[in-house]
């Protein structure tokens, strides 16, 4: 028993210092340019960029391959601290104001199609093929993928309520006016979603 117990110790030894040394040999070495970028974005891995996360994405704007404008969920005050890391200028005088959205569904019009629960990309959905679905509101980042594929328009994107727990003081704008509390939305084929 004690030479099986000491031969298993020893392979475990043996094959966790090979793999020590392998990683120390091996290992890829990371653009901290990217690692730094990545740390600027939200992480919330919506894929409203068009990418699949904020690592492709970081990645993409290491190389110069995307604007710094590409973050929704980010919105202005992303873009300026990417700008200003990568020595770029950017307008941002048309950039729209977001406010914090869920996605909120109308159980009277849900047929169960499941199209939107393939569509999230945070799990944030809870339903089955032909049954109702409902969202998980503190799981949703509104990206508004699930209310474009609702063949029914059965799902709305809804601002978050203003509460005490949830309520930040507005920035201060240039001109000293405070920035409207408005979800600007788009119609698209009857839809709604977020631009």
């Amino acid at each position: 028993m004690l030479i099986a117990v000491g031969s298993l110790t020893a392979m475990g030894v043996a094959l966790g210092g090979l793999l020590g040394v392998a990683a120390r040999l091996l290992a890829v070495e990371e653009d901290p340019l990217e690692v730094e970028l990545q740390a600027m974005l939200p992480g919330s891995q919506c894929g409203q960029c068009g990418f699949v996360g904020c690592a492709q994405a970081a990645a993409a704007l290491a190389r110069g391959e995307a604007p710094v404008t590409l973050c929704p969920p980010g919105g202005k005050a992303v873009a300026e601290q990417l700008a200003r890391r990568l020595g770029v200028t950017v307008d941002l005088s048309d950039h729209a104001l977001h406010v914090p959205v869920y996605a909120s569904i109308d159980e009277a019009l849900c047929i169960g199609c499941t199209r939107c629960i393939k569509e999230c990309s945070v799990d944030g959905i809870i339903g089955a093929s032909k049954l109702m679905h409902t969202v998980v509101a503190d799981a949703c980042h509104g990206c508004g993928k699930c209310a474009l594929v609702c063949p029914t328009d059965a799902i709305r994107m809804l601002e978050v309520p203003v509460t005490l727990a949830a309520w930040h003081w507005p920035k201060p704008s240039i001109d000293g006016a405070s920035p409207p509390r408005t979800a600007p939305r788009v119609e698209d084929a009857g839809r709604t979603a977020l631009a």
